[in-house]
């Protein structure tokens, strides 16, 4: 069932128009999923996994606030506070471009 879900919830992601908004990064957070597979002693299977999930929090000009997973790799890249131009699709931020200009003068980074 956790696999159909998440090929509809990609398929909706992935069909949905990418917009580009102007907005603030509130947060970031991870999620890790862990999952297990175990058979009996005589079939001696066993396996273990876990999956790190990104997610990066928006702000928007009107003060609207939305939690959006991160595809692409850019939690790594962007801090808390940073302002700029965030492409988002669906719950996917696909881009993040920050603007130097909101930077506060006489900073080092």
């Amino acid at each position: 069932m956790l696999m159909i879900s998440s090929g509809v919830r990609y398929a909706k992601n992935a069909r949905s128009p990418r917009e580009t908004r102007y907005a603030r990064i509130i947060s970031k957070r991870m999620d890790v999923r862990h999952s297990t597979n175990h058979m009996n002693e005589n079939n001696a299977m066993h396996s273990s996994s876990s999956r790190t999930y990104y997610y990066i929090t928006l702000e928007f000009d009107d003060g609207s606030r939305q939690e959006y997973i991160d595809v692409k790799n850019l939690y790594g890249l962007v801090a808390e506070g940073d302002v700029g131009y965030a492409a988002v699709q669906g719950d996917w931020i696909v881009a993040f471009e920050r603007d130097v200009s909101q930077r506060p003068s006489g900073g080092t980074y």
